[in-house]
């Protein structure tokens, strides 16, 4: 009986803690989502084998439980633009670049903006520092929730 409720407390603990917000990498495919849902989109341009304050972003806000749980007020578009070849495909690099060509022509990572479900920017933040500081970032988050 201890076995069985050992196991299922750390099925329940680790279940709880991989829980992260559903990216999607198509922007077409966030788009038609977004104007279906009626919800904003998030476009976060990231080099998520290279770019250090990408990889604590990833850590401190989009895997906090607090930015999960505002999640599904949004279609998240993933634009991973990596180094290293075998981390997308081939073709997933060439839309990504493409986006990027259009949408962060500073090549500043990390990048968020902020959509409307035709694909129109309407705010952008940039950038991560060393001081961790998410707040910026949930302040960008909750004055997007309001795009349409």
């Amino acid at each position: 009986m201890k076995r069985i409720t050992l196991i299922l407390f750390l099925f329940v603990a680790f279940g709880v803690q991989s829980q992260e917000a559903e990216w999607l990498t198509d922007f077409e495919k966030a788009k038609k989502t977004a104007q279906k849902q009626k919800k904003p989109i998030l476009m976060y341009f990231t080099g998520s084998d290279w770019c250090g304050p990408c990889k604590m972003l990833k850590k401190d806000f989009w895997q906090s439980e607090e930015f999960v749980a505002q999640s599904n007020d949004f279609v998240l578009l993933e634009v991973d633009v990596p180094f290293r070849l075998d981390v997308i495909s081939e073709s997933q690099m060439k839309k990504n670049k493409a986006l990027q060509a259009k949408y962060n022509k500073e090549k500043s990572f990390p990048t968020l903006l902020a959509l409307d479900a035709s694909g129109r920017v309407k705010d952008k933040i940039s950038a991560y520092s060393m001081l961790r500081d998410t707040a910026p970032y949930f302040a960008f988050i909750d004055k997007a929730r309001s795009i349409r």
